[in-house]
């Protein structure tokens, strides 16, 4: 019996779903997830997400960032520069007043010193979080304001 001939009963795991890229947030799902953010007091969360808004790095750059890649002598800067992971071009990128804080608030509560990552991981001991990890926290974050993920 060839393949095609082949009696399927499982579903592909994508009917009925969009896959893809998807639609960018609009301007209240970001205000809706900030507020969440700030009301929960998740600090790594609500700075990791301000700076993906002003960076708009891939999430394996952002990940990767350390601490002396946007903050001198524990001041975050207004600008920073980065050199992209997968096409090895600097993007340069304004961080917000907003974000800054966020980030020096962050910086401060976790006692980071400018050789580690902004982003420490809790289980690898000196590393960052993954990026699959970060997919997770985003996925959070846009089920939290009733979004299909």
């Amino acid at each position: 019996m060839y393949f095609s001939e082949k009696k399927s009963k499982r579903e592909p795991w994508n009917k009925g779903k969009l896959v893809g890229q998807k639609l960018p947030l609009k301007q209240e799902h970001i205000w809706a997830i900030r507020t969440r953010l700030e009301m929960a007091g998740k600090l790594r969360d609500l700075a990791l997400f301000n700076l993906a808004l002003d960076s708009k790095l891939r999430g394996c750059d952002l990940v990767k960032l350390m601490v002396r890649d946007i903050a001198r002598n524990s001041e975050v800067m207004v600008r920073a520069q980065v050199i992209q992971q997968k096409t090895q071009h600097p993007v340069v990128f304004e961080i917000t007043r907003k974000t800054r804080e966020t980030i020096a608030n962050w910086i401060e509560s976790r006692s980071l010193s400018s050789l580690e990552y902004l982003f420490p991981s809790r289980s690898k001991l000196g590393g960052h979080i993954t990026t699959r990890h970060y997919g997770r926290i985003v996925k959070s974050w846009v089920t939290s304001i009733d979004l299909d993920p």
